[in-house]
């Protein structure tokens, strides 16, 4: 078992801001980061009083070690998880695991989830009207709020939370502008020193093609605000940067989101996911995971919201975690809480670790646990999550210690054909149940599915199921997770046959 401890931001971050202003007003901004900027931010492994930890897999009494139990107090209590998808489903998975946890709630859920026992779903509760949640929590006696995907952060919702005195795990609508905001966020990494891509700014369609025949092909062209995740066009050619700009700032494909883009520079590497839970002053990283997003089998076709994962990421060691958290993450948690919104949730950094330094890039910020990332860490954590994200709500981060099993964990997305573009929605899902049983270590998360009229499981989503499994290394996790999903019958539905890849390739090579 891997423990992992808090980092603490208390100490000194030199600043320095190299164009002054911090609005998003500008018509076009360029900026790019020198490779002599220095991180003088001292990592400080905290003596964890709080340990929180499962025996075994498969145990499901979950056993909590404490040097100081009066941190626990036999706190039990009542968890909504708003939100429908893959990754709620794997948060509830992990929360109703957790000793501290009388009950889970998700709104409003899927069927999926419904008939795992995961959780009770709540599927008539407004989660856009935060009165109605209020309400909600009130009436059922919440004692914590996890909020899961990016649009009801960035709608406010634990703003509104928090002014009713409920606790809420989640950012709020001024620091979810990490994501929702590309502008904001490349403006945040060029105040405080973050390295990321060079970029351009632009809501011109002439000017951002002016740039883009300055710069060349390859180049990324990313829509400024949400678009779940399809509004990034990494583009090979100039024409298809110029098809690009057109769709997003003449067109409008993505509506507001594409009202705005970003162009920059293309990084050579290998990309990976990086999360830390954050208390406003306190960051505690979880372990490394690495997806696939494109859609089709050796990385070609477009982009998606991810096709597959793996945990841990074999290129995240442990010397460029310490890398990641003093140059990267720290100055983030420092920097928000200079401009004013301290950042309490999950920081979900998109990197490039470039093939010719070695060294990370940031790319993109969530604000929310990613999808499906999220279900290869919650397969392996073993600690009692719902204590965790409560102490991150009251800002003790600095106190807890994580830990998690040493085996990798793998999920394969069965999507529907079609996706990312139109597909049918209705087509019947058969043997879910039989896939399960494939092995103790597999567990399957709904992210959209439905029942019918006849009381048949159905595709309602593009992406719908994330099929994961434990395993002592990547090949048996590989194996066990394409054995379970051989067993599903759903001739709409297809996947990828080459997740974890990179991880056997890395151990391929590690072994010579």
């Amino acid at each position: 078992m891997a423990s992992v401890a808090a980092y603490s931001v208390g100490a000194t971050l030199r600043l320095a801001a190299r164009h002054g202003a911090f609005s998003l007003g500008s018509n076009h901004q360029c900026s790019g980061w020198k490779s002599s900027v220095s991180y003088p931010v001292s990592q400080a492994w905290m003596g964890s009083r709080l340990i929180v930890q499962a025996s075994k897999w498969g145990d499901t009494s979950l056993k909590a070690s404490l040097a100081d139990a009066s941190l626990l107090a036999e706190e039990r209590i009542i968890i909504l998880v708003i939100g429908g998808g893959g990754r709620e489903h794997a948060l509830c998975y992990a929360l109703n695991r957790s000793p501290s946890c009388d009950a889970v709630l998700c709104a409003p859920g899927n069927a999926g989830i419904a008939q795992s026992g995961d959780a009770n779903c709540i599927s008539d509760l407004d989660i856009s009207n935060s009165d109605a949640v209020i309400a909600f929590c009130r009436k059922r006696g919440v004692g914590m709020v996890v909020v899961g995907p990016e649009a009801p952060l960035v709608a406010g919702l634990v703003n509104d939370l928090v002014k009713a005195e409920i606790p809420a795990f989640g950012p709020s609508s001024e620091a979810a502008a990490l994501e929702g905001s590309k502008d904001f966020m490349k403006k945040l990494c060029d105040k405080y020193n973050i390295p990321t891509a060079q970029y351009c700014t632009f809501t011109d369609p002439v000017e951002a093609k002016q740039y883009v025949k300055d710069q060349g092909a390859p180049i990324v062209v990313k829509a400024d605000g949400l678009a779940a995740g399809k509004g990034v066009v990494v583009a090979m050619s100039l024409d298809e940067a110029f098809e690009a700009i057109d769709s997003m700032l003449v067109q409008g494909s993505f509506g507001s989101a594409g009202s705005r883009v970003i162009i920059e520079e293309y990084l050579e590497g290998e990309e990976a996911s990086f999360f830390a839970l954050v208390d406003g002053e306190n960051a505690l990283p979880l372990e490394s995971a690495q997806d696939h997003k494109r859609v089709g089998d050796g990385d070609v076709g477009p982009n998606t919201g991810g096709m597959g994962a793996y945990s841990p990421a074999p290129i995240v060691t442990e010397e460029l975690k310490h890398i990641i958290m003093e140059s990267i993450i720290i100055p983030t948690v420092k920097g928000m809480a200079a401009e004013g919104c301290k950042f309490v949730g999950v920081l979900y950094a998109g990197l490039m670790i470039e093939k010719k330094s070695g060294l990370p890039k940031l790319i993109e910020y969530n604000v929310r646990f990613g999808d499906p990332e999220c279900q290869v860490l919650m397969m392996r954590l073993e600690s009692d999550l719902a204590q965790v994200l409560l102490s991150a709500c009251r800002g003790e981060l600095r106190d807890v210690s994580l830990t998690w099993s040493p085996e990798m964990a793998m999920v394969v997305v069965m999507a529907s054909q079609g996706y990312p573009g139109s597909y049918k929605k209705g087509t019947v899902i058969r043997n879910i149940n039989k896939a399960e049983q494939v092995s103790p270590a597999v567990k399957i998360f709904h992210a959209g599915t439905a029942l019918d009229g006849d009381g048949n499981l159905v595709a309602v989503g593009g992406r719908v199921l994330g099929i994961t499994a434990k395993g002592k290394d990547i090949e048996e996790a590989r194996e066990r997770a394409y054995d379970a999903v051989d067993v599903v019958d759903w001739p709409e539905g297809f996947f990828r046959r080459d997740i974890g890849w990179r991880a056997l390739k890395h151990k391929q090579t590690a072994s010579y």
